[in-house]
């Protein structure tokens, strides 16, 4: 993809609404740290030193310090080395693949419990900034409340349905790209980080980190 596409010019995007920015995240406390480790699944990975199911007992000792890491990666606008080291496991794609041909799996990586927690602590607030600031497109259906992949087909089959009625002819045209999130370049996301949702200074660090 990113071979065939390599002469092509670069891609515009449209930019935030006047006043829309996020430079900078809010610092955690230990009561959100003690809140985000209580919605943990309890599920590990093989890089956790300390299990979930243990880590839910030592929270209230444990917090402080969490606090501290995490507060100075976001300060920093740095995204630790060591929690981006994984476990991958591989799993088949489809049941009927070849099990002998390593292109029938997909990896699954498996980052620390620590890891994940940040990123759920940062999620939280972009997420609020992102609604707050009514950033998202309002036909988006993923990682969003109350909305699903039943919310995504009813929207897609009540233009079916209109453009039907109304006697136009309707076609559905569905994409699929192997490796989707592979032909996402870097530098091209985070300029869209940056100007189409607002992210600047150490938030846009952080994620480019």
């Amino acid at each position: 993809m990113r071979h065939n596409t390599a002469g092509a010019p670069e891609p515009t995007f449209s930019t935030a609404w006047p006043g829309a920015s996020l430079v900078s995240f809010t610092l955690v406390s230990d009561e959100d740290v003690v809140s985000a480790i209580s919605h943990l699944p309890v599920k590990s990975s093989a890089a956790d030193l300390l299990p979930v199911s243990v880590m839910k007992l030592v929270t209230e000792e444990i917090a402080l310090f969490l606090t501290e890491l995490y507060n100075r990666s976001m300060s920093a606008g740095h995204f630790p080395v060591a929690f981006k080291e994984a476990f991958i496991t591989p799993a088949l794609k489809k049941p009927r693949l070849e099990v002998t041909n390593v292109q029938s799996y997909r990896p699954i990586s498996n980052l620390p419990v620590v890891s994940k927690l940040l990123e759920r602590i940062v999620a939280r607030q972009l997420n609020s900034y992102l609604t707050s600031s009514n950033l998202l497109q309002s036909f988006q259906s993923s990682f969003r409340p109350g909305h699903s992949t039943e919310t995504a087909v009813l929207w897609v089959l009540l233009d079916l349905l209109v453009a039907v009625d109304g006697g136009d002819v309707a076609a559905l045209v569905l994409l699929d790209l192997s490796a989707a999130f592979d032909t996402v370049g870097d530098s091209i996301l985070c300029k869209r980080l940056q100007l189409t949702f607002g992210l600047d200074g150490q938030v846009l660090a952080w994620f480019s980190s």
